[in-house]
């Protein structure tokens, strides 16, 4: 009982000490996951502030973008006006110049003003000139439209609509009317600049987070296979775990079976030999009496049963023998055999014992070996989900990593398509707008060198027309 008490409180020890263990790992996990669950309520907080910040920001940007196409299509409706009254103006201003060097007008001219000066001599003519040069401006200057060109032609139109034309302030309107088509032009590549650096800049960050998102795409793969792997490691260690005591029970049990066995058999291998040395001595008693012993008080149950079995009549004794019985001279063998079943006795104890420490022996080491690879097995469990806990965190950071990528990738997406729908009509207008421009002004500057010909002597010889002209 004594030792069944120290097995049992061995396997107590080492059960209180397993369970410990694993209070202190479950401890640690709950520590761990209410610090998760209160960064996480923190987050949630602040992720519902953030929707409601990005919720407003929506509202303005789809304001903005509704005020954005509202505007950009009437600036494309205004620029498709520009354009198309540009080059009408061109070519009336072109016509203007075709009519005032027309062969019959230079015909005309050279009859009627034959002298240095066009105004002191041919007035007449030069009304004419003025009024065909009008109608043809006034084509463009006319058009609905709130370009400033259109107003300056109108203005110039009235200029020459005037009795009494000062050519100065017809020049002073057609040399700011050049300034301002270079400023556009200076203004539309300047423009052109900032699209194409945005656009390039935008494009750059665009592939940097595509690269990222792909980057956290493969990380958030990874740490899913990850947690897969560390799961059904755990559950490798925690079947191990079952299985481990499992046979260690089993073992147990089978240990304590063979410990009662050997306590039975040693028991009543003891009581065999009690029994056969108190025979042994009860024959010594009769055929040798000086070998014979007086039993102890311990044998004394030995004798009662000895006693009780001698209390019965044997009753009359057999008829053949009529003369004195004598000792037989045998009794020896039957001493040697009751010491041979001793000895056999002995033998069987001894080879019980020895196979019982033997036992013993390995069922400890079993138990110890059990106990460190249980510990082991305890020690990769809380391994593994530390490792997992902190996967896990790690997950949830990339996934939340990748959605603020995307919605920063969509932000740039729209901020992309915004400056497209700025920039990409002038970028491919921008060549025929630069020669459109160019032309418009060299037809101002033509317009100006033929009135400075008017100014001082508008016809003095055809040829100067021409080349005014040219």
């Amino acid at each position: 009982m004594e030792e069944k008490e120290a097995e049992s409180v061995a396997v107590f020890q080492e059960l209180s000490t397993a369970k410990a263990r694993e209070i202190q790992s479950h401890t640690t996990s709950i520590e761990k996951k209410t610090s998760r669950v209160g960064e996480l309520d923190l987050s949630i907080v602040r992720m519902k502030q953030e929707l409601t910040e990005d919720e407003a920001a929506l509202i303005e940007n789809k304001k903005f973008l509704n005020d954005l196409d509202s505007d950009c299509a009437t600036k494309s409706k205004d620029m498709e006006m520009r354009v198309k009254t540009r080059a009408e103006e061109l070519v009336a201003i072109h016509d203007t110049i075709k009519i005032l060097n027309d062969d019959d007008a230079l015909e005309m001219f050279k009859k009627t003003l034959p002298g240095a000066s066009m105004m002191q001599t041919g007035s007449g003519k030069k009304e004419a000139a003025k009024a065909e040069a009008v109608r043809v401006l006034r084509k463009v200057a006319h058009k609905d439209t709130d370009e400033s060109s259109g107003n300056d032609l109108r203005f110039l139109e009235l200029a020459l609509m005037g009795n009494k034309v000062d050519f100065s302030k017809v020049f002073k309107m057609i040399e700011e009317m050049v300034s301002i088509l270079k400023q556009e032009q200076v203004d539309d590549e300047a423009k052109k600049e900032y699209c194409r650096m945005q656009l390039d800049a935008v494009g750059d960050k665009s592939k940097t987070i595509t690269g990222v998102i792909h980057d956290l795409e493969v990380d958030i793969d990874e740490k899913v296979g990850a947690m897969a792997t560390l799961k059904d490691e755990l559950k490798v260690h925690n079947a191990a775990i079952r299985e481990l005591d499992h046979l260690v029970a089993e073992a147990t049990d089978q240990r304590k079976q063979e410990n009662t066995e050997f306590t039975q058999l040693m028991s009543d291998d003891t009581a065999a030999k009690e029994l056969l040395a108190f025979a042994k001595n009860r024959l010594q008693k009769f055929y040798n009496p000086k070998l014979y012993k007086e039993p102890s008080k311990a044998d004394a149950f030995l004798q009662i049963v000895s006693a009780h079995a001698h209390t019965q009549e044997p009753g009359p004794p057999p008829a053949t023998f009529g003369k004195e019985y004598k000792k037989s001279g045998e009794s020896g063998g039957v001493v040697q055999m009751i010491d041979l079943l001793v000895r056999d006795l002995d033998k069987e104890m001894t080879e019980a014992q020895t196979q019982e420490e033997f036992a013993q022996k390995a069922y400890e080491e079993l138990m110890n070996d059990s106990a460190s690879k249980r510990a082991k097995d305890v020690k990769g469990i809380q391994v593994k989900e530390s490792a997992r806990a902190d996967t896990e965190e790690l997950l949830t950071k990339a996934k939340g990593d990748i959605s603020d990528k995307k919605a920063e990738f969509m932000a740039i997406e729209k901020y992309t398509a915004q400056l497209h729908s700025e920039c990409d009509w002038l970028l491919q207008n921008f060549d025929l707008r630069h020669s459109a421009r160019a032309e418009e002004m060299d037809a101002l500057k033509q317009a100006k060198a033929i009135l400075s010909g008017a100014d001082f002597s508008l016809v003095q010889k055809a040829p100067l027309l021409r080349g005014a002209q040219q």
